[in-house]
């Protein structure tokens, strides 16, 4: 799996792609006017504490960075505890599965995933392009249309619609897009 990245745009313009390293390092050096800075995971827009020196803000915003207060889970080995809400008989059947509800619900999911390689791809894909655009350019000519043709599957549309756009802004929601286009059955790298 590859460290996750951060994309950087002024306007239209894309200014950096990189980790989130490089990306606050480069905010805090070069300090950049009104830019929007987006998850390439998920396409959403991020938001930084940029005070104080680099040192300060790569300190509060990178991962295993202090926090305040210790939270539920093993976070170490990036076990996080959550709440679900089940019907009593399905907590009594996960109670009686080998090693408990929450090793059956892991591998019930691990199966699931096994089951449809390359369907979350590209529902994160879907969904990461969409964001992204609809943050910072939904008001695009043919945003609506072209969003719906990345629902479909439809890449050809897509890049129709597309034509007209900011070549940045293009380029970055195609690359978010690419595995939403791939054939059905891919199995994303990060699953391989």
């Amino acid at each position: 799996m590859t460290e996750p990245t951060l994309t950087v745009f002024a306007g239209e313009k894309r200014l950096l792609t990189g980790s989130l390293r490089e990306v606050l390092t480069y905010l805090k050096v070069q300090e950049p006017a009104q830019v929007l800075i987006f998850d390439d995971q998920t396409g959403r827009p991020r938001d930084f504490d940029l005070s104080g020196s680099l040192e300060d803000v790569l300190a509060r915003e990178l991962p295993g960075a202090p926090a305040g207060s210790l939270k539920p889970g093993r976070p170490k080995l990036g076990v996080v505890a959550r709440e679900i809400t089940l019907l009593p008989r399905h907590w009594a059947w996960l109670e009686a599965q080998p090693g408990g509800a929450s090793a059956a619900l892991r591998r019930l999911i691990d199966e699931e995933r096994r089951r449809h390689p390359g369907a979350e791809a590209a529902s994160q894909a879907q969904a990461a392009a969409d964001r992204f655009l609809s943050a910072g350019w939904g008001d695009l000519p043919g945003y609506e249309d072209a969003s719906r043709a990345l629902y479909a599957r439809d890449e050809a549309r897509f890049l129709a619609l597309s034509e007209g756009w900011p070549a940045d802004v293009r380029a970055h929601a195609l690359g978010l897009a690419a595995p939403a286009f791939a054939p059905q059955g891919t199995v994303a790298d990060d699953e391989a």
